[in-house]
């Protein structure tokens, strides 16, 4: 596993424990509080603002962006109980049918 890979799963854990934390310091606990619908909301918003960002051609801004929306998009697969694992899977089988349609 790579560092990054490593450092992945180790922010969508983080994001999972104050899923059940009930911490009332934690922006991310307090997303939760809100609902699915908000946080799908906060992925949407995020998502628009790293659109934006792009367009501008505005270098740290999308990475700073881009940040924003992974964080939030952690959030929602936590809500909905979907795990990093079962994505990344996904996208490997993506792969493999993308690398088997070329032969």
């Amino acid at each position: 596993m790579s560092e990054f890979d490593a450092l992945l799963k180790e922010l969508y854990e983080l994001v999972r424990e104050r899923k059940d934390s009930g911490m009332n310091n934690s922006y991310t606990a307090a997303l939760f509080k809100k609902g699915r619908s908000r946080i799908a909301q906060k992925v949407g918003e995020e998502a628009v603002e790293t659109v934006i960002a792009a367009m501008k051609g505005d270098k740290k801004e999308l990475i700073d962006e881009s940040a924003d929306l992974m964080f939030h998009l952690f959030v929602l697969l936590a809500e909905a109980d979907v795990t990093l694992d079962e994505v990344i899977y996904e996208l490997q089988k993506r792969r493999m049918k993308r690398d088997n349609d070329r032969d």
